[in-house]
């Protein structure tokens, strides 16, 4: 999901749409219905982005999975808007492996204007330790899909060591990357992201280190499955203001983590908002109204969906 700078809702549908709320009405017609995609398990469209200067370039930009006889892999597409409509194709990175499972895939614009993207390892444990490969990593581009020249690699990787990356996101002070990951048994993790590091996937997860990689601030056993992540930053909810939201699609529930106030690197506190009540939650975003927006995962062939089933959500406060 993600808004528009004049207050349209753009969200992707994992069989191949984009669609639009506009003025408190869904849009009939998607912007977008892609076909030829590999959308078995948890592939499909996955990530969503519009471009910082959205007012005047319409760019859009979708990660999504490509059908292939040898096998299917992930595509991240710049498109146009003209309206409602997306259109111009621009293929901007291709050819990455993808798969039925550890499949997860965000893509966000960064506080640096950078084109950031996450992707899981494909249930190939070994390549997210291969600097060589995509797979298992969180990549930097420039808007143009090139590399930017201070990336640590001289490569899109940014971070390696990835299980199954599915959110990300930077605080509202400090300005640093967060993310959350699929763990193998429980020990799901939110990361702090530092430039290159290692954050030692099959090698270590959760509370185990390594001198040389990267051991997460708090993890979760057994699993929660962690998807969208999201810091709040509006003033509806102030004693919400600065926490990391997380989507939790086997937690049921939408995390609230409060993070310490003298050191933000250390968790503080962690709540479980709305325990069960909807169903697997996939993604959490602030609205520019000040709300908190959330869709369900409840048609993944993972539980019974309710008749309802699948939601966007809008949380305010009580009143």
């Amino acid at each position: 999901m993600a808004f528009a700078p004049d207050g349209r809702l753009f969200f992707t549908e994992r069989p191949g749409r984009v669609r639009i709320f506009q003025n408190g009405q869904l849009l009939s017609e998607p912007a977008l219905t892609l076909t030829g995609l590999h959308t078995d398990g948890e592939s499909g469209v996955l990530g969503l982005a519009l471009h910082p200067s959205f007012a005047t370039n319409g760019f859009v930009y979708i990660v999504c999975d490509v059908e292939d006889p040898n096998g299917p892999f992930a595509r991240l597409v710049r498109y146009r808007a003209v309206g409602n409509t997306l259109g111009e194709p621009a293929v901007l990175l291709d050819g990455v492996p993808a798969a039925n499972i550890h499949n997860g895939s965000r893509v966000h614009f960064g506080p640096d204007g950078k084109l950031y993207l996450s992707f899981g390892d494909a249930a190939s444990p070994s390549v997210a330790q291969d600097l060589a490969r995509l797979n298992g990593k969180l990549l930097r581009l420039n808007d143009d899909g090139t590399t930017p020249r201070d990336n640590p690699y001289s490569s899109p990787v940014w971070t390696w060591g990835h299980r199954n990356p599915q959110g990300f996101d930077w605080h509202p002070v400090s300005g640093e990357m967060y993310e959350s990951e699929h763990g193998q048994t429980g020990n799901d993790e939110i990361n702090v992201i530092v430039r290159g590091a290692n954050y030692g996937w099959p090698v270590i997860e959760g509370p185990a280190t390594r001198p040389d990689m990267v051991t997460p601030i708090t993890f979760f056993t057994p699993s929660v499955a962690p998807s969208g992540a999201s810091f709040y930053r509006g003033m509806v909810f102030p004693t919400f203001r600065n926490d990391l939201f997380v989507a939790a699609l086997g937690g049921v529930s939408l995390l609230r983590i409060t993070l310490d106030a003298s050191d933000p690197h250390k968790v503080a506190s962690i709540d479980r908002l709305m325990q069960g009540k909807y169903g697997r939650l996939r993604e959490v975003v602030s609205g520019p109204d000040g709300f908190i927006y959330l869709s369900t995962s409840n048609r993944d062939q993972r539980t019974t969906p309710n008749r309802d089933d699948d939601r966007i959500l809008r949380l305010v406060p009580v009143q």
